[in-house]
């Protein structure tokens, strides 16, 4: 059969193809900061306002060529609009269901909740801070980590000076907090 009679997919197979993205435990609420909310509000309305138009416009005019079958602007602009509708959706569903908590509440707290900066020292003495973000923005190379990360939630509820007890595959580690910050509010 010749390729230009070949049925073209709608992209619904292709969210097998994701690696698996970051789960929310069952019962939990998506947790995120404020800026963190925000900054995947503004990449989905970039998304919706600026790219996917621009895509669509190319498709259009890669279509308006002819033969689909070998033009790569077409065939790419196809698969990157599909890329795009299925970051919208994801972007979409984990905005629907975030819960946003605004860590600065907590200011002056020595108790360890979302959104704080804690140094800890583990038993060997070397001492680590991180900050406990949002699964859907939390960096490690800014020292971030997600509150469903195992040393975040070692570390959850935790007051300085605690020794807590942190499992490992090489076995349980303790960690003694010895600071927690949380950003100054808003004025």
């Amino acid at each position: 059969m010749n390729k230009a009679f070949t049925k073209e997919t709608d992209g619904q197979d292709d969210d097998d193809d994701l690696p698996s993205l970051p789960a929310i435990p069952k019962g939990s609420k998506n947790y995120m900061t404020p800026q963190g909310y925000q900054a995947l509000k503004n990449e989905l309305l970039e998304l919706i306002d600026n790219e996917r138009p621009k895509i669509v416009e190319v498709v259009h005019w890669a279509a308006s060529n002819g033969d689909r079958s070998e033009n790569g602007d077409y065939l790419y602009g196809k698969k990157r609009l599909r890329e795009i509708d299925r970051r919208i959706r994801f972007l979409t569903k984990r905005l629907e269901i975030a819960e946003v908590v605004d860590p600065s509440v907590h200011h002056g707290s020595e108790q360890v909740f979302f959104g704080a900066t804690v140094t800890y020292a583990d038993d060997e003495g070397v001492e680590r801070t991180i900050t406990i973000m949002g699964i859907d923005e939390a960096d490690s190379s800014k020292q971030q980590v997600s509150w469903i990360a195992p040393v975040a939630r070692a570390l959850l509820k935790s007051k300085v000076g605690d020794e807590v007890a942190l499992p490992t595959p090489a076995g349980v580690r303790m960690l003694e907090v010895l600071d927690v910050v949380y950003p100054e509010p808003a004025h």
